[in-house]
């Protein structure tokens, strides 16, 4: 009795068509044994692509032929060569390893006898005719998805910040998803700063639950799609722009200002934004010896460096940059608006802000719920199709399952609108604005902030014994600003 080892394949599209399922090649093989009187060794079952042989399932069944002896006859069965493989170069190099064990493959459906010469023409052809299909198949796909992105769509899998939906017509698209959607535009606002190395913008992101690796991240932030554009490959050296008919998360400005600065190279001195980020306040202050400006460095002790504000001339006049950077944003935070400034900018805020935002989620509601729908339409379209048997179960399965996901994800960003909605309206009838004590969030100001702010409220008479400053109000910030009578105690800010 002859022997054998079963094996069956198929792709991944390839499950979506009927008579490629692996239990039907299955069993059109086991009937082929039985009627030949065929012992079947084993059944090595696939669901990988055939472009080469760096499939699981294979290489065990390769592994269980080297182990025989070379004197025992393998044979390898399978329904067609497209089974075994679509790549004409590779499936003659795995059929001579085959035979140096001893062993033959053979299709059932396209039965060749090795033994004849002439027969090695149809195994060429046999061979050569899935390459081909697979070259047709990836030159369609490439031309049908160049024909969607000249129409404005993005036909591939969304980039992080997006989802891809389906529309009634059966065409897909890209739209925003929340959080995601507004880190990454706060993330290019941030960039627009150039005042922050991209690993610090990604571990800030990181920080709002941004979840992004390094390589990602700047494939990110050069990606034409967050502005609305779509790229497309002319040829080896040029590119077109096209306009998306998706939704932007920036605006094409914000985004090309971006790519001037991260592809600008600039030397990064860490020793530099450290100095920067102590001695902000160095050109501010007056030596209160000599009236000169004084600057600022790092001092070296028995243990550790210490950083202070000091004197370039003879009078050696020093401060700790500490307690002075300290005592500068005691002094700003007992400052708070003044009872009528505070109206007025109840006013404006209400205006610009609170109504813009609210106008802009409401506007945003109003778009996913459009989409949730359009999803909902095209459920219920394909359902009646299925009923009337003009859609095939697995088709409907498949777009069943794709809707499903696109509602849950559209119903989860609608619930998290809503919940800021709520907390507009909460916020407008409190009445409570954040903004009243605007100095309060001083601590997470960047230095480029805390510059202009010191521009604004420079530091005045400064007290060698204790490290204290004044600040320096003019007539008109004396009137919008009122100071609070809450008692400064030094060791806060070193608890």
């Amino acid at each position: 009795m002859k022997s054998a080892y079963i094996y069956v394949r198929v792709s991944t599209d390839e499950q979506k068509r009927k008579g490629y399922s692996l239990p039907e090649q299955e069993d059109r093989l086991l009937k082929h044994c039985d009627h030949n009187d065929i012992k079947v060794k084993g059944i090595y079952r696939e669901d990988f692509s055939a472009k080469n042989f760096n499939r699981p399932e294979w290489k065990k069944l390769i592994a269980m032929v080297k182990k025989k002896s070379s004197h025992e006859e393998n044979n390898i069965l399978f329904i067609k060569w497209d089974r075994f493989s679509r790549n004409i170069q590779y499936a003659y190099e795995m059929i001579g390893i085959l035979r140096k064990h001893n062993t033959a493959v053979m299709a059932i459906d396209q039965p060749i006898d090795l033994t004849i010469p002439e027969s090695s023409v149809m195994l060429a052809v046999y061979l050569s005719v899935p390459e081909a299909e697979n070259t047709r198949r990836a030159l369609n796909t490439t031309n049908g998805i160049r024909r969607a992105k000249q129409m404005g769509r993005y036909p591939n899998k969304a980039p992080l910040g997006f989802i891809n939906l389906t529309g009634l017509d059966g065409k897909k698209f890209i739209a925003p998803t929340q959080p995601e959607a507004g880190i990454i535009r706060w993330v290019f606002q941030q960039l627009a700063k150039n005042i922050y190395k991209i690993a610090e913008v990604r571990n800030m992101a990181y920080a709002k639950g941004f979840r992004c690796s390094s390589s990602n991240f700047s494939k990110l932030i050069r990606n034409p799609v967050y502005c609305g554009l779509i790229s497309i490959k002319l040829d080896s050296l040029e590119r077109q722009m096209i306009k998306g008919i998706h939704d932007p998360l920036i605006s094409e400005a914000l985004f090309y200002e971006v790519q001037d600065i991260i592809n600008t190279k600039r030397k990064i001195n860490s020793k530099t934004d450290e100095l920067k980020a102590t001695f902000f306040l160095k050109e501010f202050l007056v030596c209160p010896v000599c009236a000169r400006k004084l600057t600022g460095s790092f001092s070296q002790g028995s243990t550790k460096k210490y950083p202070y504000y000091h004197c370039p001339r003879k009078c050696k006049t020093r401060i700790n940059a500490f307690k002075l950077n300290d005592s500068y944003k005691h002094q700003l935070q007992q400052f708070s608006l003044s009872n009528k400034v505070t109206e007025l900018f109840n006013c404006i805020v209400e205006d610009s802000n609170t109504i813009t935002q609210k106008a802009e989620y409401l506007q945003v509601r109003k778009i996913i719920i459009r989409q949730l729908e359009e999803q909902e339409a095209t459920l219920s379209k394909a359902r009646k199709l299925f009923v009337s048997d003009i859609l095939k179960y697995d088709d409907y399965s498949d777009l069943k399952k794709e809707c499903k996901a696109n509602l849950d994800c559209l119903k989860k960003e609608l619930d998290d609108i809503v919940i800021k909605l709520k907390s507009i309206d909460k916020q407008r009838q409190s009445g409570n604005y954040p903004f009243v004590n605007i100095f309060q969030g001083y601590s997470n100001f960047d230095i480029a902030d805390k510059k202009s702010l010191a521009i604004l409220i420079p530091p005045g008479n400064l007290n060698l014994q204790t490290g204290d400053v004044s600040l320096d109000l003019n007539n008109a910030l004396s009137k919008i600003l009122s100071q609070t009578d809450k008692p400064f105690h030094k060791n806060e800010f070193y608890r």
